[in-house]
């Protein structure tokens, strides 16, 4: 994904695993505190990155929070080299796309880990996209003192896929249904 910009220098991210093997899903905030989580299957990998693929009823939880059980499938993209990640929603979930800005996604036995940087590109089902959550943005880059590059970079990568999303370019072209087959 390096369309975003100046190729970014290499990031050591380590091995997802073998395909089929479970995955654990772990969304930090930037103080590291827990986030979102929940088990995934890791599917394959292509030039957009890693795939990973959860049925319907898969298990999750935010933060310390009660579980929640998902009444949808849904395949996750985990790019390389991006501060983002993307959950691919079946329907009838009314959020087609929904895309996480995150610190680059990093993988270590059969764990893959990120902070959110809570800006989110959604797109609907019926095409609309939007920015959601800037005013989370700025408040957390005050109380958890986000650096000024993590903020650009956060920045920057919102700005390409609200752009990339809408017109609906690779990865976000129906790359996904592939993947998505195999959890449906």
């Amino acid at each position: 994904m390096t369309e975003l910009g100046a190729d970014p220098p290499p990031v050591v991210t380590g091995a997802p695993g073998a395909f089929g093997a479970a995955v654990a899903v772990r969304y930090t905030k930037y103080d590291g505190s827990l986030h979102w989580h929940h088990q995934g299957r890791l599917l394959g990998e292509d030039e957009h990155g890693v795939w990973t693929g959860c049925p319907v009823n898969t298990p999750g939880g935010r933060g310390t929070e009660v579980s929640l059980v998902w009444d949808h499938a849904f395949v996750m993209l985990f790019p390389r080299d991006a501060w983002f990640t993307v959950n691919f929603n079946a329907p009838p979930e009314r959020l087609e796309v929904y895309c996480d800005i995150t610190t680059v996604p990093r993988w270590r036995d059969g764990l893959v880990t990120m902070v959110d940087l809570d800006l989110d590109v959604i797109r609907l089902r019926d095409g609309e996209t939007f920015l959601d959550d800037a005013d989370e943005f700025a408040e957390h880059r005050v109380r958890y003192g986000y650096p000024p590059d993590v903020v650009a970079e956060a920045e920057r990568s919102s700005a390409w896929l609200m752009d990339a999303v809408r017109d609906r370019r690779p990865p976000f072209d129906g790359t996904h249904e592939r993947w998505l087959a195999e959890v449906m």
